[in-house]
């Protein structure tokens, strides 16, 4: 185990030449980041979960039925053992194949079947009111990390001048305030990682949870080899966008429309121009450039930029989805009344970061068999009246 820790703590690889982990241990005088501070953020992630709750039952919760947000969940499917079965053990999504046979198998037509399908996976969903308390919870500590980190920003000369982050590199002492925003954050993102199991399970579960581990290896890393001062700014950078995003999910759980629409375009506005603008013309260009000029490279440096670099490539990812979503709602001819965070079903997890289907009200069942005018109608969405596989069903969106 002695081989193992003094392989990976190797200052060849951690620190620039000449530097060692005897150079920055804590004196009197100065007090610098140890690996070891950071084993607090587990015992204080638990903590924040916990805060968590009782911030969603006794805050969150009232607040949403003052708002008339309905605790009650989706409609229920009718119980059906074949159909449970089905669902259970072999698929929640079956196709048009297998629609048929157990139409034959149960004498009900095509489209009740898929209506109690749609019911069934809508079951597993939680309630608006429980994805607003959750969102709630998110805006509220972004905001107050957010309120911190640009008060206590503001006060430093790296915010002004970002070369400020390289000199004297890396004999810069920890304070107090770097020191507290950093336990914080990770024990929020620590937190978040292992929340995500529990918590509305979303189609980009696995960007989010690649997301998470590279903030969480990202915040990690530039503690542990004093590369704080960068850090912070990534950090107040990327909360300023995500105050928006879940103010404006509050809004849409609690059907303010135009308030909705409104931050999802603000959000829009800070999250592209943030993350695609300021991130690299700001951040990479200080920890590839001028930390080169002023420090040099060394391997840990080169594995930051790295972890930096595929930051930047979620970041593009995420700003397409955002673009693709308002201009297929601004194309569909429903500006003004159009919902950017419940667009189409296909791209909304990735926006409103929900996978759940839409619970409107069920049409009227549909039948086998249908009039000459009935068909007539139902084969620009189907063949004979049953969707196609490629077909979209207006009930989903």
């Amino acid at each position: 185990m002695a081989g193992i820790l003094a392989w990976f703590w190797n200052e060849r690889f951690w620190l620039p030449h000449n530097v060692t982990w005897a150079d920055l241990k804590n004196t009197d005088e100065a007090t610098f980041p140890q690996a070891e501070d950071l084993y607090v953020a587990c015992p204080l992630a638990f903590c924040i979960f916990m805060i968590r709750l009782v911030f969603e039952r006794f805050i969150a919760r009232p607040c949403a039925l003052g708002l008339k947000i309905q605790a009650n969940g989706p409609q229920k499917a009718q119980p059906n053992a074949i159909l449970e079965k089905v669902f259970t053990a072999i698929t929640k999504h079956p196709d048009e194949k297998r629609l048929e046979g157990l139409s034959k198998q149960l004498d009900w037509d095509v489209r009740t079947i898929q209506r109690w399908f749609r019911q069934r996976r809508n079951q597993e969903k939680p309630s608006t009111l429980a994805r607003f308390c959750e969102s709630m919870w998110r805006f509220t500590f972004y905001l107050y990390i957010f309120t911190y980190g640009v008060r206590f920003l503001k006060k430093t000369t790296w915010l002004w001048n970002t070369r400020e982050c390289w000199y004297n590199y890396p004999y810069q002492p920890l304070t107090v305030d770097i020191h507290y925003y950093y336990i914080l954050e990770l024990s929020f993102y620590l937190s978040l990682l292992f929340s995500q199991f529990t918590d509305i399970r979303r189609k980009d579960f696995l960007i989010m949870f690649l997301h998470h581990l590279a903030t969480i290896t990202l915040i990690t890393f530039s503690y542990v080899n004093n590369m704080a001062r960068v850090g912070t700014l990534v950090m107040c950078l990327h909360d300023a966008a995500d105050v928006l995003m879940e103010v404006a999910k509050m809004a849409n759980y609690a059907k303010c429309q135009r308030l909705c629409n409104l931050l999802f375009v603000m959000f829009a506005m800070v999250f592209i121009s943030s993350r695609l603008g300021v991130y690299p013309v700001w951040i990479l260009n200080t920890t590839l450039f001028e930390s080169w000029e002023i420090v040099g490279p060394y391997p840990s440096w080169w594995v930051f930029n790295l972890l930096l670099i595929l930051l930047q490539f979620l970041h593009s990812f995420w700003s397409y989805l955002i673009v693709k979503i308002a201009c297929r709602a601004i194309s569909r001819g429903k500006v003004g009344k159009w919902n950017p965070l419940h667009v189409s079903k296909d791209d909304r997890s990735d926006i409103e970061s929900s996978s759940d289907e839409d619970n409107g009200p069920p049409p009227a069942p549909v039948q086998k068999h249908y009039n000459s005018t009935t068909n007539g109608t139902n084969k620009a969405h189907g063949t004979n009246g049953y969707l196609s596989a490629g077909a979209p069903c207006p009930d989903e969106h």
